[in-house]
Parts: C-alpha cells; structure tokens; sequence
C-alpha cells in the first residue's frame, strides 16, 4: 500500500530573518489527523566543498562551534547571496575562508539536510585546481587552514573529529559514492 501525502491547509511565520525562518504548518497527516508542524525555511542557497589538490590532500578548516560548544574539522561552506549562483557563492567562500582561490568548481551531488523539518538544501562542489591568494579573508571562520591527506581526513571522519552534517556528508559522498561511480566508469571503458 502506497502512503499517502501529507496535506497543507495553512501556514505562519512565527520568526523570519535573512539566514532562519520558523514556520508553523497545518498538515493533515494520513492515519494520524490534523496538526501544527514547525517548518525551518532557509532564505538562500547553502553550498559546501571538498578542496583537493591533486596529490590526495583535502583543504580543511579547524574551528569551534559556539552553538555545539565543539571544536572540529570542516570543508569550506557558505551561502549563496540574493542572486548569485550557488557555485559563484561556494567559490567565493573557499577564498574568503582558505585563501585559496578556486580553478574548476564541479557539483557532486545535492541533499536535502533535515526534509522531515526544514527545507534546508546543500549542494556539494568539487573545487581543483587552486592557487594561494594570501591569508584568509574572514578570520572568524577558522583556527587552522591545513591540507591534510585523505587517509588523516578518513581517520577524523571515523573518529568523529567532522561532527559538522554538511562537512561530514561532503566528505563521506567524495570519498565514497563519487570514487565508486568513477571506479565503474573507468572499468567500463576498459572492459
């Protein structure tokens, strides 16, 4: 048996800024009724990047979280500006938060990060080829700016060192999925 959908009746903005806005909705849910389901809507585009370097290094940020109150490694992230395309923006962030200025930008893959409560969407980039522009530009966003290779940055995933979702998934989707599928092509043009 199929489920059915969930059918909105109405919705109110409870709080609204540029960054978050809270939303109550009433739905009907099938088998349950009807109820008041918060919503976060988020304004503008989220992106994220795993930065590599051509020798099995990715760029990542060290810096602490005041919400969490954890300290952890994270890929470069941000969001897009009213009007600007989410790879413009994604660009733009690894150079304000690095230093290093992108060569190719190249989208992996896009998610929906909580679809059971907000509608929080995250597009993944694959950003090569970069060079050194000078020290990061924003200095709140990170402690440490390092190129760490890929068997350190598996052992912080594993170790629960990139507790960050939207860093945790970049990661996982580059070092996984993506060198998998790239693995069949390459074993399909051979074969």
């Amino acid at each position: 048996m199929a489920a059915a959908e969930w059918q909105v009746y109405g919705r109110r903005q409870v709080y609204g800024s540029p960054w978050v806005e809270v939303w109550l909705d009433d739905v009907e849910i099938p088998g349950v009724g009807r109820v008041d389901h918060h919503v976060l809507r988020m304004p503008r585009a989220s992106t994220t990047a795993v930065v590599t370097d051509g020798e099995s290094r990715i760029l990542l940020i060290y810096r602490h979280r005041f919400i969490t109150g954890r300290w952890g490694w994270e890929v470069p992230a941000g969001w897009a500006e009213p009007g600007e395309e989410p790879a413009a923006a994604i660009a733009r962030e690894v150079e304000e938060e690095t230093g290093w200025r992108p060569g190719r930008v190249e989208l992996m893959t896009e998610y929906d990060a909580m679809a059971g409560i907000s509608d929080a969407h995250f597009r993944s980039y694959h950003v090569t080829g970069c060079i050194h522009v000078g020290e990061p530009q924003d200095i709140s966003e990170a402690a440490r700016v390092e190129w760490l290779p890929e068997s350190e940055v598996i052992k912080l995933l594993v170790g629960g060192e990139v507790s960050d979702g939207p860093s945790h998934a970049a990661l996982s989707y580059y070092l996984g999925p993506r060198r998998l599928a790239a693995a069949d092509r390459s074993r399909t043009r051979e074969g």
